[in-house]
C-alpha cells in the first residue's frame, strides 16, 4: 500500500491507456496527484532472469521452503505417523468472535491437521 506524496491519502491502482498500451498507476483519492507503478519486474533466480506482471505476484510455498524452520514447534501427537514434533501457526477461519483455529504440520510425514482452540 502506498501513500500520496502531496495530502497523505492512499493510492489505488487505475488502468490509463496511453495509445495501443495500457499502463497501471497509482492515483491519490483525493488530490490529482499520480504516480507511475511498474508494469514489469525481473527477479533473478539460479542464474536465470524471470520476469513477472503485477498479476503474477503471489506467495506460494514450495517444498524448499516448507524445509526452512521459520514456524514455531510444538510436541503433539501426529495423527497419521504417531511423531511428537509439529510446526504450529493459527488462521481467523470463522467470525471475530470466536477463537481461532490453530494448524499443526508434522515434521516427520508432512501431515497438516487442524486443532479448533
Amino acid at each position: 500500500m502506498e501513500f500520496c506524496a502531496e495530502c497523505g491519502s492512499r493510492l489505488e491502482p487505475k488502468k490509463v491507456n496511453s495509445g495501443k498500451q495500457v499502463m497501471l498507476i497509482l492515483a491519490c483519492t483525493k488530490c490529482e496527484y499520480k504516480k507511475q507503478k511498474v508494469e514489469q519486474k525481473k527477479v533473478k533466480l539460479n542464474g536465470k532472469i524471470i520476469e513477472h506482471s503485477p498479476k503474477q505476484f503471489v506467495a506460494v510455498i514450495g517444498k524448499e521452503e516448507q524445509k526452512l524452520s521459520t514456524l514455531p514447534t510444538v510436541r503433539i501427537e501426529c495423527e497419521k505417523c504417531g511423531n511428537n514434533t509439529a510446526n504450529v501457526w493459527q488462521v481467523q477461519t470463522r467470525g471475530l468472535d470466536e477463537s481461532s483455529t490453530q494448524f499443526l504440520r508434522c515434521l516427520r510425514c508432512g501431515y497438516t491437521f487442524r486443532e479448533y482452540t
